[in-house]
């Protein structure tokens, strides 16, 4: 484009569709390949890098000293996840450049890949990387030394199966399985704490390589526990380079403190602030061809028709600052039917937070209020009272906020607040009944941070 004629009026569209179909990334990815493996024809390898669709398969790595139970952790995640494990074993059975070949290939196209314990040094890690092999996913499972060698010396195997038991945590209840039990060799404390030690050298030079998408797990604690933290973290979409516009949808009944945090998240974001009562306000104001058909409305205390609060809706989100710049909209829409239009006419939010309180801090904080007919300064009888008895004597309440009213508003939000909820699948709920700077620092993070991926 022309810096010249700046400002550009780029349709919603446009930045929508790079979001939702993951522009940057493929583009990013696609170069990344290219520079890896430096095809001849790169016109075809990037057609058939984009054909593989392996933008969603698993590429983790599960490390951790001996007797951490990364095996355990990898195996039930392939299990999950229904991916092919890569073990040391496969190492030892293939040459190191035919199986990532396999990581590289099949495995990226069908399942994707775990690997259990691999890199075990850094020049293992340094070759992983130079043959293409690059996850997504880091898993580091930790744990005291000496609680590790506790658990080694529990280890038997049945010679039969080949089934791992531990004396305390895993015995079998047959007496047949348990007479034919053996103790594997290598576990004997010295050995172990010879292979502590070679771990611990190891293990702080791999690290480094993998700064943005490492998790380190504690091993001290149940292996289940140590499976769902591993499980929700493999879940999780690392934060994007992309550039990010957002788009920010705040939903909550009456009093739950949509407007001010869509001002916080304004404020420090620069986002558009978009409230739909206002806008409509503004209209009439204003005296705009909007305004004077929404005034009957207004004056008959009745409620706009949708299709002329779209019209005053979409007329301010297709400015360039909204485009731009991105937007916090609250108080619309309020139902299905309201939040399909707004989808129909591609204002799609890509961040949605449902505030949830209960009816009596509902009350608490609506029943409350107060306006000064003199000043128009509005106060809450309990968390801002008036300076003077003068003042207070003379403030007026909204009859909008009689405890009848706001128990009917409450209910009307919470009957039509299942219905978007399923029709924003990707909505984050939120308990709005407490600090509103706690609240908005969960907002923040919902925005900043990618939404996780939905893994069965």
């Amino acid at each position: 484009m022309d810096a010249t004629t700046a400002p550009h009026r780029i349709p919603p569209e446009m930045p929508q569709y790079g979001e939702a179909n993951h522009i940057f990334e493929m583009m990013q990815n696609m170069l990344e390949q290219l520079l890896i493996y430096r095809p001849e024809e790169p016109i075809p390898f990037m057609i058939d890098h984009l054909q593989q669709n392996n933008d969603n398969v698993p590429k983790i790595v599960v490390l951790g000293p001996p007797a951490a139970g990364k095996t355990t952790i990898a195996i039930w995640l392939c299990k999950h996840l229904n991916s092919n494990l890569l073990t040391t074993e496969n190492l030892i059975a293939k040459e190191f450049s035919s199986l990532a070949a396999g990581a590289r290939g099949h495995y990226q196209k069908a399942k994707g890949w775990i690997l259990d314990g691999i890199p075990e040094t850094r020049e293992q890690a340094l070759t992983i990387q130079t043959l293409g092999i690059i996850p997504r996913h880091i898993i580091v499972l930790s744990a005291p030394d000496t609680v590790l060698i506790e658990r080694n010396l529990g280890k038997r195997i049945d010679p039969q199966t080949g089934e791992i038991y531990h004396t305390t945590f895993d015995w079998p209840p047959e007496s047949e399985i348990q007479n034919r039990l053996v103790v594997p060799t290598g576990i004997l404390e010295l050995e172990t704490a010879q292979k502590l030690l070679e771990y611990h050298r190891n293990i702080v030079r791999i690290l480094p390589l993998y700064p943005k998408i490492l998790k380190v797990i504690s091993a001290d604690q149940p292996c289940v526990d140590v499976f769902y933290q591993a499980l929700t973290y493999v879940q999780t979409n690392h934060r994007s380079n992309a550039p990010f516009t957002p788009r920010v949808l705040l939903c909550g009944p009456v009093g739950s403190g949509k407007s001010l945090q869509a001002a916080l998240l304004a404020q420090k974001y620069r986002l558009v602030n978009v409230c739909c009562g206002q806008l409509l306000k503004e209209a009439v104001a204003d005296k705009s061809a909007y305004g004077k058909v929404i005034q009957p409305f207004f004056e008959k205390e009745m409620a706009v028709p949708d299709n002329i609060v779209m019209k005053v809706l979409c007329q301010r989100l297709n400015q360039p600052d909204c485009i731009q710049k991105g937007w916090v909209l609250h108080g619309f829409p309020r139902d299905l039917d309201q939040a399909r239009l707004l989808d129909r006419a591609d204002h799609r939010p890509n961040r949605v937070f449902f505030l949830n309180v209960p009816l009596d801090s509902i009350i608490e904080r609506v029943t409350l209020r107060r306006t000064d007919p003199v000043t128009g300064e509005r106060y809450h009888l309990m968390y801002k009272p008036p300076p003077t008895l003068e003042i207070q004597a003379r403030l007026l309440q909204n009859p909008k906020d009689s405890e009848e009213q706001v128990k009917l508003r409450t209910d009307l939000f919470y009957k039509n607040c299942a219905e978007l909820e399923h029709f924003y699948r990707q909505a984050i709920t939120l308990n709005g009944d407490q600090d509103p700077y706690s609240v908005f620092e969960y907002l923040e993070s919902g925005i900043i941070n990618p939404l996780p991926s939905k893994v069965p």
